[in-house]
């Protein structure tokens, strides 16, 4: 029985949190948003107060900087004047994602760093570290990227996933020349390619092919950053999508900057209940999940039809954008 079934609405937000973490880093933003939506509704109908984790991620990824500067900020704050540690540092490690997709490395570097220092014994501190060597590295403080690199590679030799090696192959290769370089990329290529964690296999590309680049080696280049920009173009990592689209363009490249379509343009209450709606559950059913009233959710769904230029619920699904790893349509029930 999940605990949504067995109604246990004090905790399904923690978890729908949790979850929301896992889509986004495998980069279903769509799934990661709907769920924050619905844990934020759950939370608001049953005054429990939970730090938005999963949202301040989801924010950092996505890379939009003035929308993930304010989320970021203001839980950092309130982080602050509750004495959670914890939440300070979730910020800092974020926003080092955030300052390395836009490719500034100062600010990512010093975000990074603060979060690797701070409560070193916590995972949030290693998984600081990626971003620390990636923003020394580019601004030359490739000793400190080196000390980074000591403590990634001993966290990462306990669990040998292909996630960690991968990511602590990818942070070798930044600090190692031509041949060992090369071998590094590829083993990270290959590493995280067995994963299901796909921002992390775009970035592995984007520095390879940014390392092609500056080896003078173009064509190459530009196969390993059309990559790259793809993949982050398609799920919605804009800061990376578009470092990737300046590098294809130094590398002779021309790539259209990704223009907005409807469906992006939904809200996640609206995504959410959309698919919902679209997994077969009737209003009342959604409602009933959502914590809303029936007539919330009519109103949001002509909203939904409207963006999309729909007018029917069977018209739903080929109209919502695919997700990577999505489940089954959901059943109704009863």
């Amino acid at each position: 029985m999940s605990v949504r079934d067995a109604g246990s609405l004090a905790h399904l937000p923690i978890y729908l949190n949790s979850l929301g973490i896992l889509a986004t880093l495998r980069g279903d933003f769509a799934t990661a948003a709907s769920l924050i939506a619905e844990a934020d509704a759950i939370a608001a109908a049953t005054g429990t107060s939970i730090a938005p984790y999963a949202a301040v991620l989801l924010a950092g990824f996505r890379g939009s900087e003035a929308e993930a500067f304010q989320l970021i900020e203001a839980v950092r704050k309130d982080s602050r004047v509750a004495g959670q540690g914890a939440g300070i540092q979730w910020c800092q490690m974020v926003s080092g994602i955030l300052y390395n997709g836009l490719g500034r490395y100062e600010k990512a570097l010093a975000e990074a760093q603060q979060a690797s220092e701070q409560a070193p014994e916590l995972w949030v501190s290693m998984w600081a570290l990626p971003e620390l060597i990636e923003a020394a590295s580019r601004t030359g403080q490739t000793q400190l990227a080196a000390d980074a690199l000591e403590r990634l590679a001993e966290a990462t030799s306990i669990g040998q996933t292909n996630w960690g090696l991968g990511i602590y192959a990818r942070c070798r290769a930044l600090l190692s020349d031509r041949e060992d370089a090369e071998d590094s990329y590829r083993e990270a290529i290959d590493r995280l390619n067995r994963t299901r964690f796909r921002p992390e296999l775009a970035r592995a590309h984007l520095l390879h092919g940014e390392w092609l680049r500056r080896e003078g080696r173009r064509a190459d280049a530009r196969a390993q950053l059309r990559t790259a920009h793809d993949m982050f173009a398609g799920s919605g990592m804009e800061a990376f999508a578009e470092r990737a689209r300046r590098e294809l363009a130094a590398a002779g490249e021309t790539v259209r900057r990704r223009t907005v379509e409807a469906r992006d343009t939904l809200t996640p209450q609206e995504a959410q209940i959309a698919g919902l709606a679209s997994g077969g559950l009737s209003n009342p059913e959604i409602a009933a999940q959502l914590f809303l009233s029936p007539a919330t959710v009519a109103y949001h769904l002509r909203k939904v039809f409207t963006k999309l230029g729909i007018s029917s619920r069977s018209q739903l699904a080929p109209a919502l954008p695919a997700r990577p790893g999505a489940a089954p349509p959901v059943t109704p029930r009863g």
